[in-house]
Protein backbone atom coordinates (compact mmCIF):
# COMPACT_ATOMS: atom_id res chain seq x y z
CA UNK A 1 0.00 0.00 0.00
CA UNK A 2 1.42 3.28 -0.97
CA UNK A 3 2.19 5.87 1.74
CA UNK A 4 -0.70 9.20 1.81
CA UNK A 5 2.15 11.13 3.80
CA UNK A 6 4.98 11.04 1.35
CA UNK A 7 4.59 13.85 -1.22
CA UNK A 8 3.71 13.32 -4.85
CA UNK A 9 6.90 12.01 -6.98
CA UNK A 10 8.52 13.47 -10.03
CA UNK A 11 6.41 12.49 -13.42
CA UNK A 12 8.48 10.23 -15.21
CA UNK A 13 8.37 10.04 -18.72
CA UNK A 14 10.39 7.24 -21.01
CA UNK A 15 12.18 8.25 -24.19
CA UNK A 16 11.86 5.34 -26.72
CA UNK A 17 11.73 4.36 -30.07
CA UNK A 18 13.17 0.76 -31.11
CA UNK A 19 15.00 2.76 -34.12
CA UNK A 20 18.27 3.85 -33.45
CA UNK A 21 19.30 7.65 -34.78
CA UNK A 22 16.42 8.85 -34.73
CA UNK A 23 17.36 11.64 -32.23
CA UNK A 24 16.25 10.03 -28.94
CA UNK A 25 19.06 10.61 -26.68
CA UNK A 26 19.60 14.49 -27.98
CA UNK A 27 15.78 14.35 -27.03
CA UNK A 28 16.29 13.71 -23.37
CA UNK A 29 19.32 15.35 -22.78
CA UNK A 30 18.02 18.96 -24.08
CA UNK A 31 14.36 18.37 -22.85
CA UNK A 32 16.20 17.96 -19.70
CA UNK A 33 17.89 21.17 -20.22
CA UNK A 34 14.73 22.94 -21.15
CA UNK A 35 12.95 21.85 -18.54
CA UNK A 36 15.60 23.20 -16.09
CA UNK A 37 15.47 26.59 -17.72
CA UNK A 38 11.80 26.82 -16.88
CA UNK A 39 12.48 25.79 -13.08
CA UNK A 40 11.78 22.18 -13.01
CA UNK A 41 14.81 19.67 -11.97
CA UNK A 42 15.31 17.10 -13.57
CA UNK A 43 16.60 13.14 -13.37
CA UNK A 44 18.05 11.59 -16.64
CA UNK A 45 18.12 8.01 -16.43
CA UNK A 46 20.56 6.73 -18.66
CA UNK A 47 19.20 2.95 -19.77
CA UNK A 48 21.20 2.70 -23.18
CA UNK A 49 24.00 0.49 -22.71
CA UNK A 50 25.84 2.76 -24.93
CA UNK A 51 26.17 5.15 -22.51
CA UNK A 52 25.77 8.34 -24.57
CA UNK A 53 23.14 10.39 -22.69
CA UNK A 54 26.04 10.25 -19.40
CA UNK A 55 28.69 11.30 -21.96
CA UNK A 56 26.70 14.12 -23.38
CA UNK A 57 26.08 15.13 -19.84
CA UNK A 58 29.93 15.05 -19.05
CA UNK A 59 29.87 11.93 -16.91
CA UNK A 60 33.34 10.56 -17.60
CA UNK A 61 33.54 6.41 -18.06
CA UNK A 62 36.11 6.43 -15.47
CA UNK A 63 33.56 8.16 -13.09
CA UNK A 64 30.89 5.70 -13.63
CA UNK A 65 31.47 3.93 -10.89
CA UNK A 66 27.93 2.59 -9.61
CA UNK A 67 25.30 2.53 -13.03
CA UNK A 68 21.68 2.28 -13.98
CA UNK A 69 23.36 -1.56 -13.66
CA UNK A 70 23.78 -1.31 -10.01
CA UNK A 71 20.59 0.70 -9.34
CA UNK A 72 18.57 -2.75 -11.23
CA UNK A 73 20.85 -5.28 -10.05
CA UNK A 74 22.54 -4.60 -7.53
CA UNK A 75 20.19 -2.41 -5.31
CA UNK A 76 22.74 0.07 -5.13
CA UNK A 77 21.92 3.51 -3.00
CA UNK A 78 20.59 6.58 -5.02
CA UNK A 79 23.15 8.69 -3.49
CA UNK A 80 26.26 6.54 -4.81
CA UNK A 81 24.09 6.56 -8.80
CA UNK A 82 22.94 9.99 -8.80
CA UNK A 83 25.44 12.18 -11.05
CA UNK A 84 25.17 15.89 -10.57
CA UNK A 85 25.88 17.83 -13.98
CA UNK A 86 27.34 20.88 -15.20
CA UNK A 87 23.60 22.37 -15.52
CA UNK A 88 22.43 23.40 -12.18
CA UNK A 89 19.00 21.34 -11.21
CA UNK A 90 19.75 18.57 -13.18
CA UNK A 91 21.11 14.91 -12.53
CA UNK A 92 21.73 11.82 -14.02
CA UNK A 93 22.01 7.84 -13.22
CA UNK A 94 24.56 6.99 -15.88
CA UNK A 95 25.29 3.86 -17.72
CA UNK A 96 27.88 1.84 -19.27
CA UNK A 97 28.37 -1.24 -21.70
CA UNK A 98 27.81 -3.26 -18.14
CA UNK A 99 24.29 -2.90 -18.87
CA UNK A 100 23.93 -4.61 -22.26
CA UNK A 101 24.32 -7.77 -20.13
CA UNK A 102 21.26 -6.83 -17.94
CA UNK A 103 18.38 -8.05 -20.24
CA UNK A 104 20.12 -11.96 -20.09
CA UNK A 105 20.59 -11.55 -15.76
CA UNK A 106 17.43 -10.29 -15.74
CA UNK A 107 15.57 -13.20 -17.08
CA UNK A 108 16.18 -14.91 -13.69
CA UNK A 109 14.40 -12.35 -11.39
CA UNK A 110 11.09 -12.59 -10.71
CA UNK A 111 10.37 -8.83 -10.21
CA UNK A 112 12.76 -8.63 -13.34
CA UNK A 113 9.92 -6.00 -15.49
CA UNK A 114 9.16 -4.08 -12.60
CA UNK A 115 13.33 -3.09 -10.88
CA UNK A 116 13.37 0.08 -12.24
CA UNK A 117 9.38 1.01 -11.38
CA UNK A 118 10.74 0.11 -7.52
CA UNK A 119 13.77 2.38 -7.73
CA UNK A 120 12.53 5.17 -8.87
CA UNK A 121 9.88 5.23 -6.34
CA UNK A 122 11.89 4.33 -3.00
CA UNK A 123 11.67 6.57 -0.49
CA UNK A 124 14.79 8.09 -0.85
CA UNK A 125 14.10 9.82 -4.14
CA UNK A 126 11.93 12.23 -2.01
CA UNK A 127 15.22 13.96 -0.85
CA UNK A 128 15.51 15.27 -4.42
CA UNK A 129 12.41 17.11 -5.27
CA UNK A 130 12.57 16.48 -8.56
CA UNK A 131 9.76 17.47 -11.11
CA UNK A 132 10.71 14.87 -13.77
CA UNK A 133 12.87 11.70 -14.60
CA UNK A 134 13.50 11.37 -18.18
CA UNK A 135 14.86 8.12 -19.22
CA UNK A 136 16.60 7.26 -22.18
CA UNK A 137 15.83 4.58 -23.50
CA UNK A 138 17.72 1.31 -25.78
CA UNK A 139 17.45 1.34 -29.13
CA UNK A 140 15.35 -1.77 -28.87
CA UNK A 141 11.94 -3.25 -27.64
CA UNK A 142 13.74 -5.11 -24.71
CA UNK A 143 13.33 -5.90 -20.94
CA UNK A 144 15.22 -2.55 -20.70
CA UNK A 145 12.42 -0.72 -21.93
CA UNK A 146 9.67 -2.63 -20.81
CA UNK A 147 10.83 -1.76 -17.23
CA UNK A 148 10.98 1.74 -18.50
CA UNK A 149 7.41 1.83 -19.76
CA UNK A 150 6.35 -0.18 -16.72
CA UNK A 151 7.97 3.04 -14.10
CA UNK A 152 7.01 5.62 -16.33
CA UNK A 153 3.59 7.88 -16.72
CA UNK A 154 4.16 8.47 -20.28
CA UNK A 155 6.22 7.26 -23.31
CA UNK A 156 7.55 10.52 -25.63
CA UNK A 157 8.87 8.94 -28.83
CA UNK A 158 10.98 10.87 -31.24
CA UNK A 159 10.30 10.77 -35.04
CA UNK A 160 12.98 11.33 -37.45
CA UNK A 161 11.34 13.31 -40.43
CA UNK A 162 12.76 10.49 -43.26
CA UNK A 163 11.19 8.03 -45.06
CA UNK A 164 10.04 4.83 -43.78
CA UNK A 165 10.21 7.22 -40.23
CA UNK A 166 5.99 5.64 -39.64
CA UNK A 167 7.31 1.91 -40.18
CA UNK A 168 8.01 0.14 -36.76
CA UNK A 169 6.07 2.90 -34.68
CA UNK A 170 3.22 0.48 -35.01
CA UNK A 171 5.21 -2.50 -33.33
CA UNK A 172 5.83 0.34 -30.63
CA UNK A 173 2.36 1.34 -29.69
CA UNK A 174 1.50 -2.44 -29.59
CA UNK A 175 4.32 -2.86 -26.74
CA UNK A 176 2.67 0.39 -25.00
CA UNK A 177 -0.07 -1.01 -25.21
CA UNK A 178 0.43 -4.71 -24.04
CA UNK A 179 2.29 -2.69 -20.91
CA UNK A 180 -0.80 -1.18 -20.26
CA UNK A 181 -3.08 -4.03 -20.21
CA UNK A 182 -1.14 -6.10 -18.02
CA UNK A 183 1.58 -4.15 -15.93
CA UNK A 184 1.17 -0.40 -15.97
CA UNK A 185 -2.79 0.68 -17.12
CA UNK A 186 -1.93 4.08 -16.68
CA UNK A 187 0.86 4.41 -19.08
CA UNK A 188 -0.10 6.86 -22.43
CA UNK A 189 1.70 8.54 -25.00
CA UNK A 190 2.73 11.61 -23.91
CA UNK A 191 3.35 12.69 -27.32
CA UNK A 192 5.44 12.53 -30.72
CA UNK A 193 7.97 14.69 -31.74
CA UNK A 194 9.69 14.92 -34.79
CA UNK A 195 13.13 14.93 -35.06
CA UNK A 196 15.71 16.07 -37.68
CA UNK A 197 13.10 18.23 -39.39
CA UNK A 198 14.31 20.17 -42.72
CA UNK A 199 11.33 22.51 -43.34
CA UNK A 200 12.96 23.38 -47.14
CA UNK A 201 12.68 19.39 -47.55
CA UNK A 202 9.33 17.98 -49.17
CA UNK A 203 10.12 14.52 -47.71
CA UNK A 204 10.09 16.44 -43.75
CA UNK A 205 7.05 18.05 -44.90
CA UNK A 206 5.29 14.54 -46.24
CA UNK A 207 6.29 12.83 -43.10
CA UNK A 208 4.76 15.19 -40.50
CA UNK A 209 1.46 15.33 -42.34
CA UNK A 210 1.88 11.77 -42.63
CA UNK A 211 2.51 11.55 -38.79
CA UNK A 212 -0.63 13.92 -38.31
CA UNK A 213 -2.96 12.37 -40.57
CA UNK A 214 -2.07 8.69 -38.36
CA UNK A 215 -1.24 10.21 -35.10
CA UNK A 216 -3.88 13.62 -34.91
CA UNK A 217 -2.96 15.47 -31.95
CA UNK A 218 -0.26 12.97 -30.16
CA UNK A 219 1.86 14.84 -32.37
CA UNK A 220 3.78 18.05 -30.73
CA UNK A 221 3.05 21.08 -32.57
CA UNK A 222 7.10 21.31 -32.08
CA UNK A 223 9.54 20.23 -34.10
CA UNK A 224 13.16 19.62 -33.66
CA UNK A 225 14.99 21.31 -36.73
CA UNK A 226 18.06 19.39 -38.55
CA UNK A 227 20.42 21.88 -36.48
CA UNK A 228 24.49 22.08 -36.33
CA UNK A 229 24.83 23.13 -33.30
CA UNK A 230 22.41 20.35 -32.11
CA UNK A 231 24.86 17.86 -33.82
CA UNK A 232 27.72 19.82 -32.39
CA UNK A 233 27.22 20.20 -28.34
CA UNK A 234 27.24 16.57 -27.30
CA UNK A 235 31.15 16.76 -28.36
CA UNK A 236 31.49 19.26 -25.82
CA UNK A 237 29.49 17.56 -23.16
CA UNK A 238 26.84 20.18 -22.91
CA UNK A 239 22.99 20.30 -24.10
CA UNK A 240 22.51 22.65 -27.08
CA UNK A 241 20.84 25.39 -24.60
CA UNK A 242 24.10 25.87 -23.02
CA UNK A 243 26.36 25.32 -25.80
CA UNK A 244 24.58 27.75 -28.06
CA UNK A 245 20.92 29.08 -26.42
CA UNK A 246 20.26 31.28 -29.48
CA UNK A 247 20.13 28.35 -31.57
CA UNK A 248 17.39 27.29 -33.41
CA UNK A 249 18.01 23.89 -31.86
CA UNK A 250 17.80 25.47 -28.64
CA UNK A 251 14.78 27.08 -29.21
CA UNK A 252 12.93 24.13 -30.66
CA UNK A 253 13.35 22.22 -27.43
CA UNK A 254 12.57 25.03 -25.07
CA UNK A 255 9.22 25.00 -27.06
CA UNK A 256 8.84 21.35 -26.53
CA UNK A 257 9.46 21.80 -23.04
CA UNK A 258 6.44 24.30 -22.52
CA UNK A 259 4.22 22.20 -24.76
CA UNK A 260 4.89 19.63 -22.17
CA UNK A 261 4.74 21.59 -18.80
CA UNK A 262 1.61 23.23 -20.17
CA UNK A 263 0.12 19.51 -20.66
CA UNK A 264 0.72 18.85 -17.47
CA UNK A 265 -0.81 21.92 -16.04
CA UNK A 266 -4.05 21.15 -17.81
CA UNK A 267 -4.21 17.45 -16.85
CA UNK A 268 -3.86 18.03 -13.47
CA UNK A 269 -6.22 21.12 -13.39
Amino acid sequence: MSDPTRPKGPKIIAVANQKGGVGKTTTAINLAAALVEQGSRVLVVDLDPQGNASTGLGIDTADREYTTYDLLLDDADLKDVVHLTATEGMAIIPATVDLSSADIELISNEKRSFLLHDALRQPAMDEYHWDFVLIDCPPSLNLLTVNAMIASHSVLIPLQSEFFALEGLSQLMLTVREVRQTANRNLRIEGVVLTMFDARNNLSQQVEQDARDNLGELVFETKIPRNVRVSEAPSFAQPVLDYDPTSKGAEAYRDLAREILNKRISTTA
